[in-house]
């Protein structure tokens, strides 16, 4: 399983549901994130435990990890962004099309093949579109995290509209590379 990480650390990767809510904090702004199912969809396979699949992921590691689309140049290159604005490299990488990052997917009750959003996965929960762009800005330099505080009053679906129309049209506007660039 190659991983991604900063500095040549492993990383891994995850994805995130529609909203669900989850425990902990109360938000008062509607967020996007997924808990983490334990169970595959109904497709008539042998049902797995993914939490318990993917434990090891966070077990000697508790950054959060980022998914991203591999073949994506937009992708590939916000990647490199968040590492180059990441001085205390709190965050880990993984392709989507990865192994790991399949895993992870389906951790979070999402299908394998799902590419059509970034994903920030933390070890309690998921987050897709606008809110995982969001939360990753929360944990790279300054101004980041106070761009995402402000971004956060903007409603979720005018968020995602933005979101989901660049990610709809990535490949034709930035172009795709045959395999992943980031090793």
């Amino acid at each position: 399983m190659a991983l991604i990480g900063p500095a040549g650390s492993a990383g891994l990767g995850l994805s995130v549901s529609p909203p669900a809510h989850v425990g902990f904090r109360r938000h008062t702004i509607p967020t996007t994130y997924a808990t983490l199912s334990s169970q595959t969809p109904t497709t008539g396979e042998k049902e797995v435990d993914w939490v318990e699949a993917t434990s090891s992921f966070f077990q000697n590691d508790s950054r959060p990890i980022m998914l991203f689309d591999g073949v994506c140049n937009l992708c590939n290159g916000g990647v490199k962004f968040v590492r180059d604005n990441d001085r205390r490299r709190r965050m880990r990488f993984e392709a989507l099309q990865s192994d790991a990052g399949k895993k992870l997917l389906r951790r979070s009750g999402r299908a394998p093949d799902d590419i059509s959003s970034v994903v920030l996965v933390e070890k309690e929960r998921s987050y897709i579109k606008s809110e995982a762009v969001l939360k990753i800005m929360e944990y790279i330099d300054l101004p980041y995290p106070q761009m995402a505080f402000l971004l956060q009053f903007v409603p979720v679906f005018i968020r995602d509209f933005f979101y989901d129309n660049v990610a709809n049209n990535r490949y034709a506007f930035f172009g795709r590379s045959e395999s992943c660039e980031l090793e």
